[in-house]
């Protein structure tokens, strides 16, 4: 069986940070663990506070994980700040897994910043070089690039100047225009563009973090990247055509709809 790991915040309202990322791990039927970089108290609609881990706290968790069980691939999300980056940054060097996701969660869906502005300039010198794959929407592609982002064109320039940051790969994600939902993928050589249609829904708490963990799960799963974005695009695509409606805010959205739907077969 393969094993994925996610180094990321947690959210108490389970649908996004680790608790998606394991939702979205067994979904895919690989076995899925965690080290725990910050405890976030949220729900739907807000962010109350969060209180990150302590440095030697998250090295011996992720030293634990990797002596024993080691990560087929590992998916990296929320890092509040440029101590916690560089812990991590350092201990994937040390372990040096093969395929490394890397979510740079700068905001909660209702806009709450869950990334310190002063910790940019360390994602893009010690996180970014180290990613497999990298997967900003467009206001953390802006962030991360320098420009603004308009147009599919845009997103094309901001996915080569975040390439020439040292990843292998870079998904720029179209959520955040208006239209079909494109993403772009570009591998240093070529584009790709992966489109759906956009659903008319508030409820999509926890995509990105599932989105990036489910391409963990394919590229664990030793799927090529295109191949492993396609088969992420179209699971996140039904998890939120399928949104349970829970909750007062921005819901979550649904990883186990086929396992559920199957269920009674």
């Amino acid at each position: 069986m393969k094993k994925v790991l996610s180094i990321a915040g947690s959210d108490c309202s389970g649908g996004a940070g680790i608790q998606a990322d394991l939702k979205t791990f067994s979904a895919h039927g690989v076995f899925g663990m965690t080290v725990i970089t910050s405890v976030v108290a949220e729900n739907t609609c807000r962010v109350v506070e969060y209180q990150d881990v302590r440095l030697d706290m998250i090295e011996k968790q992720i030293d634990a994980v990797f002596e024993d069980i080691f990560p087929d691939a590992v998916k990296v999300g929320m890092l509040s700040c440029s101590e916690t980056m560089t812990t991590v940054a350092n201990k994937l060097i040390e372990w040096k897994p093969k395929n490394i996701v890397i979510d740079p969660v700068m905001y909660a869906k209702n806009g709450c910043a869950l990334m310190a502005e002063t910790a940019i300039n360390t994602l893009i010198n010690d996180v970014i070089p180290l990613a497999c794959v990298i997967t900003p929407n467009i206001p953390e592609a802006e962030k991360i690039s320098g420009m603004q982002i308009k147009t599919i064109a845009d997103m094309k320039v901001s996915a080569k100047i975040i390439h020439k940051m040292g990843c292998k790969n870079v998904i720029v994600k179209g959520g955040h225009k208006e239209g079909d939902a494109t993403d772009i993928l570009f591998d240093g050589k070529e584009f790709y563009e992966f489109t759906t249609h956009r659903i008319d829904t508030k409820h999509t708490h926890g995509t990105g973090c599932t989105f990036s963990s489910a391409i963990a799960s394919n590229l664990a799963l030793e799927m090529n990247i295109d191949v492993a974005v396609k088969k992420a695009k179209n699971y996140i695509q039904t998890a939120i055509t399928n949104t349970p409606h829970i909750c007062k805010g921005s819901g979550p959205i649904h990883h186990f709809y086929d396992l559920y739907k199957h269920l009674n077969d």
